[in-house]
């Protein structure tokens, strides 16, 4: 498991912990801890071990940081491309059902209960994790997770243009799904908002739909999509959507982030909400251009950003 980000603990020992039966999986979390490490987790990869994952869940409890689990049965996707669904048939592509999603997810909050671990799903994209998700943290259980704005955007009827840009992962859903998770993000079950930002080389995207990795650039596009799919519409107020981009990840991984409290890390964004502008991948400072947004007109734009009060980045005059 990789480590996340930062974190200051002094755990007084340190547990060499071996999940499974496949040393792969051994990893010191003890010492990732003193290391710094504020989460767990294996990325993209879903932990697809039961044992692994309650171990990690046991492990991780004792030093109160979360497990991040992409949550998804393995098999299940393996060669699809897109929502198995009425599209999917029509196009004739391999399909993702949603139970690839559902059961991992019911799976992991069964461990987290039998645990009392902290557990984090990332990318959420089905109407009935969103339910799952919402029935356990009424319980007590400790789970959280999060969802993307193309997740909140787009349906799979966009694969019908074949572009390798709506080649996500999970795959993009029909609509009722997209309204279950604006429905939790309305309710506080889904309090974080993540871009999910996975930058590709053209020339890995140019190609057969079923041959790209997938996914897109996210970072660029976050708080313009989050608008138009969430202000817009009236779903969330301001305070709502900025705190699922600010203190709820912050919360979620335990640092002093995501706040303007006297003392805090002068880490600031500072929004245009009126500018009207066009989604333009050739202006992105990534060097990527996989986007599902281009050509797009948007509301809204970061226009400056400062790290420890220092400007790091400031957008051009439009």
């Amino acid at each position: 498991m990789r480590s996340v980000s930062r974190l200051g603990r002094d755990p007084a020992i340190t547990h060499w912990i071996k999940l499974g039966h496949d040393p792969a999986y051994a990893t010191e979390i003890g010492q990732l801890v003193e290391g710094g490490a504020v989460a767990l987790s294996d990325g993209k990869r879903p932990i697809a071990n039961a044992e692994i994952m309650w171990r990690a869940l046991e492990y991780a409890r004792m030093f109160d940081c979360a497990v991040f689990n992409t949550p998804q049965v393995p098999e299940l996707v393996a060669s699809g491309v897109m929502h198995e669904g009425y599209y999917s048939t029509l196009l004739g592509l391999p399909g993702i059902p949603s139970a690839a999603e559902n059961i991992m997810v019911s799976r992991d909050i069964a461990l987290a209960a039998r645990t009392n671990g902290k557990l984090h799903l990332n990318a959420i994209s089905t109407s009935v994790s969103v339910d799952l998700i919402r029935r356990a943290r009424e319980r007590g259980v400790q789970v959280s997770c999060d969802v993307t704005p193309h997740h909140l955007t787009l349906t799979d009827a966009e694969l019908q243009s074949f572009e390798s840009c709506y080649k996500v992962n999970p795959p993009l859903r029909p609509q009722s799904h997209i309204d279950a998770l604006i429905a939790g993000l309305k309710d506080g079950t889904i309090e974080v908002i993540s871009s999910d930002h996975q930058p590709w080389a053209a020339e890995k995207k140019d190609r057969e739909i079923d041959l790209v990795p997938f996914g897109i650039v996210g970072l660029e596009t976050l708080l313009p999509i989050c608008i138009q799919s969430l202000i817009e519409p009236e779903h969330l107020t301001w305070p709502q959507l900025l705190s699922k981009l600010t203190t709820g990840p912050a919360k979620l991984l335990g640092i002093e982030k995501g706040t303007l409290a006297d003392g805090a890390d002068a880490d600031i964004t500072i929004i245009d909400p009126n500018i009207e502008w066009t989604i333009d991948p050739t202006q992105f400072k990534s060097r990527s251009r996989n986007t599902p947004f281009a050509g797009r007109q948007v509301k809204g734009r970061a226009d400056v950003v400062l790290v420890n009060g220092e400007v790091r980045y400031q957008a051009a005059s439009v």
